[in-house]
């Protein structure tokens, strides 16, 4: 069901484990993008009616409107099961707790007397948040894609999921209603890439956004590629995966149920167990065909996702050597369940988010730590973080000098102006000194 790896008594170069030995899916965004580019260019000239066509194509779906009336929010509240709407409203909880925490403040360095420079956070002005449909619904992503854009204080918002033929081309009423709960009351039926192009560009019906976060598919991921730049983005998501760095320790029952949560999101959802020890791989490859037996999704996700090239067990000479696997393969979700996890965990460099220990899997993650969800996939990691309040705030400096600050360090800015041969540079600071310039100290 699952490959393995055996990197035992392999030398890695200085420089680290070569990623290409790893499991990884193939995702090829940059195939899909002359296919998601007429599309977006579609979205752009014909806007909502563009759209509307879309839904019919894509999600088979005949729709009248793209914006999701008030009334139909409401009503998705009123009807939401009561455990569930318990569920999310403790998920919210937990995450403002925890995205109110990462709130900054600004800050003012005196550099010399007369000269300061201030850094202002200011939130972005719009968001667009892309929750994703079609094989689950993700009310979870609705909550990990507002809340920090709130706590950062964005002051406009619009969320975007595919329209769904069984809820009459609504997105599902899980969705609309955690929007409602949340207190977002503007809402589009719209998917893929020609949801990101409404956010971009603007239709009859939404206004344009500064920046599109949330994850999603392949389409999802291109367009927001396409038009990066005239949006701001989040990262391009790919598929969801999960690394397990373990040792002997480790339960195979957990391990085994930690690698399956993740198949069952897709059928190229990542499942990666990093071990020195042969005796808990044998233990979790059997433990595997017990549970997978014994679960829902079986043959169209969890089986394709733990057989393909993207999952696997991954064997390695002891925890040092593991260590070095999962900082090359920079996991989306990183679980530690080793022997002293946390000291472990401390010790990682690359991860979407790590869970410590036996009682942190990534399911509670996903839905109820109160961290976020919303990850760097495909190795990204190495170089960027998840989505947090940070995501939505711009560090501006302001810059303010007196005459006599501007004259103490003038000489140095006509220095080394000239020195780029920008003359023009040096003249405007000469202009304010009747082109008398004080030596500087």
């Amino acid at each position: 069901m699952i490959s393995r790896i055996d990197l035992r008594g392999a030398a890695f170069p200085e420089g680290g484990i070569d990623r290409d030995l790893l499991p990884r899916a193939e995702l090829d965004v940059e195939a899909a993008l002359e296919k998601v580019r007429p599309i977006c260019d579609d979205v752009r000239h014909r806007g909502t009616a563009a759209l509307i066509d879309y839904a019919h194509r894509f999600d088979g779906v005949t729709i009248e409107r793209v914006r999701v009336p008030a009334e139909a929010l409401q009503r998705a509240l009123a009807e939401l099961d009561p455990a569930v709407r318990a569920a999310l409203e403790e998920s919210i909880r937990r995450a403002r707790l925890v995205h109110r925490d990462q709130r900054r403040t600004d800050h003012t360095t005196q550099v010399v007397p007369g000269g300061t420079v201030t850094e202002r956070w200011v939130p972005v002005e719009r968001v667009g948040l892309y929750v994703p449909g079609g094989r689950s619904v993700y009310p979870s992503s609705v909550v990990m894609n507002v809340v920090p854009a709130q706590e950062a204080g964005v002051g406009s918002m619009a969320v975007a999921s595919p329209p769904q033929a069984e809820f009459g081309g609504l997105p599902h009423p899980t969705i609309l209603a955690a929007c409602a709960l949340l207190g977002v009351d503007e809402v589009y039926a719209a998917g893929g890439a020609q949801a990101i192009a409404m956010f971009a560009y603007g239709t009859e019906d939404c206004r344009p956004v500064a920046m599109v976060t949330g994850p999603g598919n392949i389409w999802v991921a291109a367009a927001k590629r396409l038009l990066k730049g005239r949006i701001g983005i989040d990262a391009e998501a790919g598929p969801t995966e999960i690394a397990i760095l373990a040792d002997a320790t480790a339960d195979p029952v957990h391990v085994a149920a930690d690698l399956i949560s993740q198949a069952e999101h897709d059928p190229l959802a990542a499942s990666v167990l990093v071990t020195d020890s042969e005796e808990l791989a044998a233990a979790v490859e059997k433990e595997l065909e017990v549970q997978v037996g014994a679960t829902k999704h079986v043959a169209d996700r969890i089986r394709p996702a733990l057989a393909g090239r993207q999952s696997g067990i991954v064997l390695v000479d002891g925890l040092e050597q593991g260590l070095a696997v999962v900082d090359a393969y920079a996991a989306e979700h990183l679980e530690i369940q080793t022997e002293d996890a946390a000291a472990v965990a401390a010790r990682v460099r690359n991860a979407g988010a790590i869970f410590v220990g036996a009682y942190a899997p990534v399911s509670l993650g996903d839905y109820a730590a109160g961290s976020n969800h919303v990850l760097p996939t495909g190795g990204c990691a190495c170089h960027s973080s998840g989505l947090s309040v940070q995501s939505f705030l711009r560090g501006i400096h302001v810059v303010d000098y007196t005459r006599d600050a501007l004259a103490e360090i003038a000489g140095h800015v006509v220095t080394l102006a000239e020195a780029e041969d920008l003359p023009a540079h040096g003249a405007a600071v000469k202009a304010r000194f009747d082109w008398k310039v004080p030596p500087s100290k």
